[in-house]
């Protein structure tokens, strides 16, 4: 509960020191500040989540409980990451004439960037399936499992 109040509070210090820097600014054009934040705020509402709920949906019917939060927080970084590499992978604002403006490769990058959330996820996956599986297993109803011998091999 403090990290919530110490998060609050600091987001709050934030949009203040926001409002003050703006109120403060001689070209500040309020239409304009308001017609972005309603772009930022339709964005975010009717594409950003609308499309994490829809993927939500589908991880929930094929991903295993046990796995579900760790492909979550893969899932929704890869499409931030993806969200924001996006226009430099496209290229938007480089012009034609100046090779040293925007001069990476960034869709292998952004390639690589994603195929590394994906090793960590599976990883992460991995690594929780094989502490489950060294876990003794719950006593029974009769009292403790009794330890499965191996059948002798087949001639």
């Amino acid at each position: 509960m403090r990290t919530r109040v110490a998060l609050v509070a600091v987001g709050t210090l934030l949009i203040g020191y926001a409002v003050v820097g703006a109120l403060a600014d001689p070209d500040l054009r309020p239409a304009g500040v308001l017609l972005f934040l309603a772009g930022v705020l339709a964005g975010h509402d009717l594409v950003w989540m609308a499309g994490l709920l829809g993927v939500g949906a589908l991880l929930a019917r094929w991903v295993p409980q046990r796995h579900r939060p760790v492909v979550r927080a893969g899932v929704i970084s890869a499409a931030t990451v993806t969200v924001v590499a996006f226009p430099l992978v496209l290229g938007v604002g480089r012009p034609p004439d100046d090779p040293s403006v925007l001069p990476l490769p960034y869709g292998r990058n952004l390639a690589v960037v994603l195929l590394l959330i994906a090793v960590a996820t599976l990883l992460t996956c991995w690594a929780a399936d094989r502490r489950r599986s060294r876990r003794p297993a719950p006593d029974g109803p009769d009292g403790p499992t009794a330890p499965v011998s191996p059948s002798p091999p087949r001639r």
